[in-house]
């Protein structure tokens, strides 16, 4: 008789297809263990999990969504108590895991949790399955915090997944067949790689490298392996435009190559990827292979333009001629370019964003990003910043995204506002560099509902016609147009 387990994925939200969460799935069924997903804005999750009884409760977590995913893993283990009890089955395993769980494994603490998975999830979420279809869990098991007996038994992470091809292809039906939003979309979200060989101080994949410090940075799937996924979407479910989230597209050359040869004939759809100036500067046959192989849009961070600030305090290693050379060329090889801006920044001051938002003009960006700059911790300008006394609160005062509210001390709370207001028309000061005396004056209005509102719809309605014509353009007639825009508008930031 075949053991399994049964596995259910809990998300509060998706925006688009979480890529480890279709891994782990893929993984979880290749070895023969039932796998299921709730979406908590599409189904009712505690009936969705009441009907589904699984052994297995999995949650993938982002700093500043800890204490949601706990209450609600508190609710659904309750309502499963009964039910299993009832049965003669033993209670729920609750199990988390994600960049919370990662670098703040003490959340194992936390009632309800009964074990943490640092690192990667793929062997680890499987020993687990394995392990409670078998009766008996193993202490030893590697990347994992577990609470034993009362006690909690803390596990080395294991080496990484070195041949990432070596993966069954992402479990994207998991997504789909719950989410039809996503799945009905044209643009769908890709990965062919993972970490990053840069250091940048506000980023995880320092913190990442210290987990795994004798690793390499960055490892990828074949050119061919990408290629099949993307030919098993398109065979399935609508697809116009191409995604891939990759932290750094543009790291090996020779694999740009090959995939400059086979994508056009074999895919034949444009494509979206992450590149960094300094290499695009130097390196300008790259934008030439990603223009051959069919890219449409690149996007690279900018993030300040104060030199000190992003050399220094950001190690953000690029100059401002860099910045712009880049972009010019990326516009010049006819590729659309967006890119990504940090607003309230330690050190930092009004000017500075202001600065930042000229030289994003001047470096000719299609749609330019503006995020609020949260210290989350972990991360190097996570702790600079607590180490100067800057932030105030716990680790559940975070937010999960970067475009509600800085959560940093400012000289004064006009002056905090001014920077949250600019964040908002940040782009169309981009855009439309002319605007930017009137921005000055509109930013010293004080938060309140008419303003603050205001702002939201000049940031969504920009950003909504810049994504949908220019980022991500998809073909798309009147009845299309309008879901697009319901979904956008849903969509935090």
């Amino acid at each position: 008789m075949i053991m399994r387990s049964r596995i259910l994925f809990v998300a509060q939200e998706l925006s688009y297809e979480p890529q480890g969460v279709m891994s782990l799935a893929a993984v979880l069924k290749q070895a023969g263990h039932e796998v299921a997903l709730v979406v908590a804005t599409e189904e009712d999750p505690v009936a969705r999990a009441v009907s589904y009884q699984p052994d297995i409760l999995a949650f993938s977590v982002m700093t500043g969504s800890q204490r949601g995913y706990l209450a609600l893993n508190q609710r659904l283990r309750e309502a499963l108590a009964a039910p299993r009890r009832a049965a003669g089955r033993r209670p729920v395993f609750s199990a988390f895991g994600g960049p919370h769980p990662t670098f703040f494994p003490e959340m194992i603490e936390e009632a309800g949790v009964d074990g943490v998975c640092r690192g990667e999830g793929e062997g680890a979420l499987l020993d687990l399955a394995d392990c409670l279809a078998q009766g008996a869990l193993r202490p030893e098991m590697p990347n994992w915090w577990l609470k034993l007996d009362g006690q909690i038994v803390k596990s080395p992470v294991r080496p990484l997944v070195h041949e990432l091809s070596s993966l069954p292809t992402p479990d994207r039906a998991l997504i789909y067949d719950r989410h039809a939003q996503l799945a009905q979309s044209a643009i769908k979200h890709f990965i062919t790689s993972r970490g990053c060989p840069f250091n940048c101080s506000y980023c995880f994949n320092h913190a990442l490298h210290e987990l795994y410090p004798r690793e390499r940075r960055h490892y990828r799937r074949t050119v061919d392996d990408v290629i099949g996924e993307v030919q098993m979407v398109r065979s399935r479910w609508p697809l116009e435009h191409v995604v891939f989230v990759d932290d750094l597209f543009i790291v090996d050359k020779a694999w740009l190559e090959e995939l400059a040869e086979k994508w056009p004939a074999a895919v034949g759809l444009p494509f979206f990827c992450n590149v960094q100036a300094s290499l695009v500067a130097r390196q300008p046959e790259l934008l030439a292979l990603l223009k051959q192989a069919g890219c449409h849009t690149v996007s690279m961070g900018i993030e300040s333009a104060n030199d000190e600030i992003r050399d220094q305090l950001l190690r953000r290693r690029m100059t401002r001629e860099e910045i712009v050379t880049a972009g010019r060329q990326a516009r010049a090889a006819g590729l659309q370019v967006t890119a990504t801006n940090i607003l309230g920044l330690p050190t930092g001051t009004l000017e500075d964003d202001f600065a930042t938002m000229r030289l994003n003009t001047e470096a000719h960006i299609s749609y330019a990003h503006a995020f609020l700059f949260q210290p989350y911790p972990g991360t190097e300008l996570g702790q600079y910043a607590r180490d100067q006394g800057l932030v105030p609160g716990t680790l559940d005062d975070f937010s999960e995204i970067a475009w509600e509210h800085s959560v940093l001390i400012f000289e004064s709370e006009e002056a905090k506002t001014r920077v949250e207001h600019l964040q908002r028309l940040f782009g169309i000061g981009v855009e439309w560099p002319w605007l930017a005396p009137l921005i000055r004056r509109l930013i010293n209005l004080p938060h309140n509902r008419a303003t603050d509102s205001i702002f939201w719809w000049v940031h969504k309605l920009h950003k909504g016609y810049a994504i949908y014509r220019r980022v991500h353009p998809i073909k798309s007639g009147p009845a299309q147009l309008l879901k697009l825009a319901a979904q956008f508008i849903r969509l935090r930031g």
